[in-house]
């Protein structure tokens, strides 16, 4: 899988870009861990929402901000997005690095625990037709309901780590700690009665489901 995925950033992916390979640079810095996606998923989730037509946008997991930037390009410019953290300094050094990237404006940042914040977002009669999730494993199906909660029909909810780094597939005894919660999510996703979804092998895999209209 590791080959496969660098095949694709090869020929897919510019080879330079600046501003993430400074998002990636200030992480490394801060000693925050190494875990933003990889360039083609940044690359298909900037498409996704450019695809969709997406116009308000919510993240889980905003780490340094490179895949909130990724989601930001595909918007318009009267497009927002919300982005939930759970560490405070995270998001500071997220909206420092989408600033920089000439979207600061269209960003939002939540701190705190992502349910307590998505209850707040459901209360305030907030709706989003696009959702990324790429926060804590454990609670990937109780993101997705909730992310369900606040979709408008047709809305289109991306979930990062699905593969855990191939691990849900293989007989091996090489498995990441997350290996069994990412099996019990793909499964839960994909029999959802309100999405339609597929899981695509990019990255550390990506589910992609639709809200049924």
């Amino acid at each position: 899988m590791k080959n496969i995925n660098q095949y694709i950033d090869q020929v897919f992916v510019p080879p330079t870009d600046d501003i993430l390979h400074h998002v990636l640079k200030s992480i490394k810095e801060l000693g925050m861990r190494s875990i933003s996606v990889s360039p083609a998923s940044g690359k298909l989730l900037t498409m996704l929402v450019s695809m969709t037509g997406a116009t308000q946008v919510l993240e889980i997991g905003a780490l340094g901000g490179y895949s909130g930037i990724c989601l930001v390009r595909g918007l318009e410019s009267e497009g927002q997005l919300t982005s939930l953290e759970l560490e405070p300094a995270f998001a500071e050094l997220a909206h420092r690095n989408v600033s920089l990237a000439g979207f600061g404006e269209q960003v939002t940042y939540k701190t705190g625990p992502a349910l307590d914040s998505l209850l707040e977002l459901k209360a305030e009669g907030r709706t989003f037709d696009f959702f990324f999730i790429d926060a804590d494993k454990g609670n990937y199906k109780n993101y997705l309901d909730e992310c369900i909660e606040l979709a408008v029909p047709g809305a289109v909810i991306v979930a990062d780590n699905v593969l855990a780094g191939g691990s849900v597939v293989e007989t091996t005894d090489v498995q990441k700690r997350y290996t069994d919660q990412m099996r019990e999510f793909n499964e839960y996703v994909s029999n959802h009665p309100q999405l339609e979804s597929i899981l695509l092998p990019i990255g550390d895999g990506m589910t992609v489901s639709q809200v049924k209209k």
